[in-house]
């Protein structure tokens, strides 16, 4: 059954979203711990998804940069690999910044 949230699990749930901008992996996690009401824990998952994809592109082209610098790449094609490596993490972590924005904004502004 879904619960209706209230104004003050509202702004919990929102506040996972905001996390981003601090303790981001931290506060979903422990309001997810914290709070029982089943609607901010699905938030807090959610909001805690979004702040690991991030993360792990990071990881990925790390992951890339060393596994094409073992291979026999020339110069520009090692070169192409890390800067547009770090060009689509870029892209990456500003949509989900605006992505976590526009959903706690949503939170908030739902009757």
């Amino acid at each position: 059954m879904k619960e209706k949230l209230d104004k003050t699990n509202k702004v919990l749930a929102s506040i996972n979203y905001f996390s981003v901008f601090c303790a981001p992996f931290l506060l979903p996690i422990v309001i997810y711990f914290i709070v029982d009401h089943s609607e901010v824990k699905k938030h807090a998952k959610k909001a805690l998804i979004s702040h690991i994809l991030p993360f792990l592109s990071i990881l990925a082209v790390i992951g890339a940069i060393i596994f094409s610098s073992f291979t026999n790449l020339s110069e520009a094609s090692y070169l192409t690999i890390f800067f547009g490596g770090f060009i689509v993490v870029g892209l990456i972590n500003l949509i989900v910044f605006i992505w976590n924005l526009v959903k706690g904004i949503k939170l908030l502004t739902t009757i």
